[in-house]
């Protein structure tokens, strides 16, 4: 893959699949996913069914398209049987252009990790996985409601990378009580073991989850907003030093490791999803359709089997809408986005006025006069900047 200074390529041009397996061992407290614990077995050979129509369904939608990076997100995806893996690659592949060096990647957790099963994903294509590692200490890892211990993921981290030509895993930070330097410490530790991506993360405190109830309690206290700042510029320094730069706001890798896959949603490339839940953005006759499944697991699976998909929210976007959401994706990015792209689907300029303004205070910066990024203090107010250039 070229590294992001060799990368003003045709942003349009990626073609993602998502597929989203929507089962968890367990609910943890502060995820707001759509995720879904069963405690009877999972009849797997209806989901790959359904998961193999909805793919036929989508394939209609976008016509005959080369594929730039395919995701197993959940959920947990590491709960599913290497055959069912198998069995969804192989319809991708029957139905679009498929390279032979394209990124596969599965979500996985540590406690879901198994050596066979790993050896299975490999041989079915995965050649990436991000671990759901979240922590490094025992503590908050159970005040996370994460099922594996530090160990457990050392074990699964060092397994993943014999197995697997990438790897990466995520951690939180702003967790209550962390200090800077206790962070600092566990990022490092972090570093030495995640060879070349990391994905770091601020808690957040969602509506309708368990943290947010004992979160509105008093019962969780997360840092404020000083010290979160001070936590993630700390981020920044540790990583940037041991040659792990963010190219994303939450996102860290070497130059060339970078996920291809998540880079096409911030470029605002199409992509197809697939499973309960899912989100896909496809381009159809010089528009941009974008579509939502039905959530629940199994109602979708029967909405496949009655209708050949469970699309249940079919939306044409307008060119304005499009605009705003290249905005709301690439000035996430460290490469920002193209100014004459967003100005095509806008069919405006940019305000002078506010872009000066924002300029002068060092929020932003462009690129020559092709791009526009938020600068590292920019970062910090983001949804400001964006709402401001919208």
């Amino acid at each position: 893959m070229p590294s992001l200074s060799q990368s003003l390529l045709d942003q349009t041009s990626g073609f993602g699949i998502y597929v989203h397996w929507p089962f968890c061992a367990a609910k943890c407290p502060y995820c707001d996913f759509n995720s879904h614990v069963r405690h009877q077995k999972i009849d797997q050979k209806r989901f790959i069914k359904a998961f193999e129509q909805e793919l036929e369904h989508n394939r209609e939608l976008s016509g005959a398209r080369t594929v730039t990076s395919i995701f197993l997100g959940g959920g947990t995806p590491s709960l599913m049987d290497p055959d069912t893996v198998d069995a969804i690659l192989s319809q991708i592949h029957n139905l679009w252009d498929v390279p032979s060096d394209i990124e596969i990647t599965m979500e996985a957790n540590p406690s879901s990790v198994e050596a066979s099963r790993f050896r299975g994903y490999h041989d079915a294509g995965v050649n990436r996985v991000s671990m759901g590692v979240q922590a490094l200490n025992d503590r908050d890892l159970k005040f996370l409601g994460r099922l594996h211990s530090v160990e457990d993921a050392k074990e699964a981290i060092n397994l993943a990378r014999e197995i697997f030509p990438r790897m990466s895993f995520d951690l939180i930070y702003g967790r209550p009580n962390q200090t800077i330097k206790s962070w600092q410490n566990e990022l490092i530790e972090a570093i030495d073991m995640a060879v070349d991506h990391l994905s770091l993360y601020q808690l957040t405190i969602e509506e309708g989850t368990p943290f947010f109830k004992l979160h509105e309690a008093g019962k969780i206290i997360t840092p404020d907003d000083d010290h979160m700042v001070d936590i993630y510029a700390a981020t920044q320094d540790v990583c940037a030093s041991y040659n792990l730069p963010a190219y994303e706001v939450s996102n860290h890798a070497k130059v060339g490791a970078e996920s291809r896959h998540n880079l096409n949603y911030w470029r605002y490339g199409d992509y197809v999803g697939v499973g309960p839940g899912a989100h896909g953005r496809i381009s159809v006759n010089e528009t941009k359709l974008a579509t939502i499944t039905e959530p629940h697991p199994e109602n979708w699976a029967s909405n496949v089997k009655k209708n050949g998909h469970g699309i249940i929210t079919e939306e044409i976007l307008e060119k304005n809408t499009q605009a705003d959401e290249v905005l709301i994706m690439g000035l996430r990015l460290k490469e920002g986005i193209d100014v004459a792209r967003w100005e095509n689907l806008s069919g405006r300029s940019f305000n002078t006025a506010r872009e000066a303004n924002l300029l002068e205070q060092g929020l932003i910066e462009r690129l020559g006069n092709s791009r526009i990024r938020c600068t590292d203090s920019g970062i910090l107010v983001l949804n400001s900047i964006i709402a401001e250039l919208a």
